[in-house]
């Protein structure tokens, strides 16, 4: 199974490369985030034939989907866990198997909000471990869980990506039985980001942070095979994840 998320930067600035990227690619699982649209907003080449679509947006900004392809399964149960604020998380089932598209906010403009949206994405994972299932969190996540997931140009003790509070939050996240996948894959390296600021040529320089994650229950990411960045890939801000499970 390929599973792929991407922060879009607005779906109508991105509809030819979302189209180009899911012919390329053809994952079985895209997350999307920001896609910054209603979902009659949605352009038509966007919904693609082959995927179950759950388009999830207020217009303006923020903005969630989530797409299963159709031979995964009939009819998917989509839904949005209460917690949800500014068309954030969608939800789907898949049998025992739980897939969220997610995307926290940033916290500039309302820090206390990003908290309290973590803290009860902490007790959602919670939950559903606690009921025995199985459980894929793929988005935006908007912390660099570590100082290696920015570079050392980027690194500023206490900007909000980096506080210690957040971290702790992404960390008891993981400690509901699950694994951060891209970094587990890739332990030691010191390039991976998700993320550059859109100037300065941060992003061909490869100055960023990694802010995109696949995370899986531990029986999932230890069938995980590769997780890659597509950097070179789109023009949003953030660049394509995408993980394949054995």
């Amino acid at each position: 199974m390929k599973i792929a998320t991407w922060n879009v930067n607005g779906i109508r600035a991105r509809e030819a490369q979302l189209c180009e990227w899911m012919a390329r690619d053809q994952p079985d699982v895209v997350c999307l985030q920001e896609i910054k649209a209603r979902p009659d907003q949605v352009p038509d080449t966007c919904k693609l034939a082959d995927y179950h679509a759950f388009w999830h947006g207020a217009g303006g900004y923020s903005g969630v989907s989530l797409h299963l392809r159709r031979d995964l399964l009939d009819d998917p149960e989509f839904a949005h866990p209460a917690f949800d604020m500014e068309t954030r998380i969608v939800v789907a089932s898949l049998g025992n198997l739980v897939l969220a598209s997610v995307y926290v906010p940033n916290g500039g403009k309302d820090y206390e909000a990003k908290l309290g949206f973590l803290r009860a994405l902490v007790d959602w994972t919670g939950s559903i471990a606690a009921e025995g299932r199985d459980l894929i969190v793929c988005g935006d996540i908007n912390i660099a869980r570590t100082d290696m997931d920015v570079h050392a140009k980027e690194r500023k003790p206490g900007i909000i990506g980096q506080r210690a509070d957040e971290r702790a939050l992404i960390e008891a996240i993981l400690s509901h039985g699950l694994v951060d996948v891209h970094r587990t894959l890739d332990p030691d390296n010191a390039d991976l980001f998700t993320w550059w600021a859109p100037w300065r040529n941060m992003k061909a320089r490869n100055i960023g942070w990694r802010l995109d994650y696949v995370i899986a229950s531990q029986a999932i990411a230890a069938r995980a095979t590769s997780c890659v960045v597509q950097r070179e890939f789109g023009s949003s801000d953030h660049g394509p994840v995408i993980a394949v499970f054995d």
